[in-house]
């Protein structure tokens, strides 16, 4: 009979959320167990102890940070979720350039980055990952028709393809009214393609 993970300490999880609120502000890169340690109220030691090692600290913080993300995205979506994937690219393109979430884009960006330079260990497949979660959240968004017909999967991948590339311009120059008018064109695009 398979063994069940055993569950996560209430310590672990206190300083696993401590850890977050510290890589939201500091980033995970550089990220040194010493000055992070510190800042939590633990050590190294404790921290290597509950984690196991260094990598399987950022494992948790990346799964915590996608966690927060997904959450995030569903609620983009509910309770009243638009049919077509133009009014989904409006409304998730709003809730990317609300400057109280760019802690967390940023951090995002950063292991997504990570995860393309370093594709083993800690960072492995979180960028994939990241795309199939996006892909998915679209998907959800169109409607049967238009998700399962010929084209549904190159719109929702023109349609991510734009959001990140948006969402990168945004935290890099914080030019959010340029960035919204070109989203905004290209949703007349998926809307013109749509009605055709």
């Amino acid at each position: 009979m398979p063994q069940e993970a055993p569950t996560p300490s209430a310590r672990r999880n206190e300083l696993l959320e401590a850890a977050y609120r510290y890589a939201l502000t500091h980033g995970l890169a550089d990220l040194s167990l010493r000055p992070l340690a510190e800042a939590v109220g633990s050590s190294p030691r404790v921290l290597l102890f509950l984690f196991e090692s260094k990598d399987g600290l950022l494992r948790a913080l990346l799964a915590r940070a996608r966690a927060d993300e997904l959450a995030l995205l569903d609620r983009v979506g509910q309770p009243d979720r638009p049919a077509g994937l133009a009014s989904a690219v409006e409304r998730v393109w709003t809730w990317l350039a609300a400057k109280e979430h760019r802690p967390l884009l940023r951090l995002w960006a950063e292991a997504y980055a990570r995860s393309l330079t370093h594709p083993d260990g800690a960072w492995a497949g979180f960028a994939r990952a990241t795309v199939d979660d996006w892909l998915g959240v679209l998907a959800g968004f169109q409607t049967p028709s238009e998700r399962d017909g010929e084209d549904g999967a190159v719109r929702r991948t023109l349609a991510l393809a734009v959001l990140r590339g948006a969402l990168l311009d945004l935290l890099a120059t914080d030019d959010e009214e340029r960035l919204t008018a070109a989203v905004a064109h290209q949703l007349a695009l998926l809307r013109d393609g749509a009605s055709r």
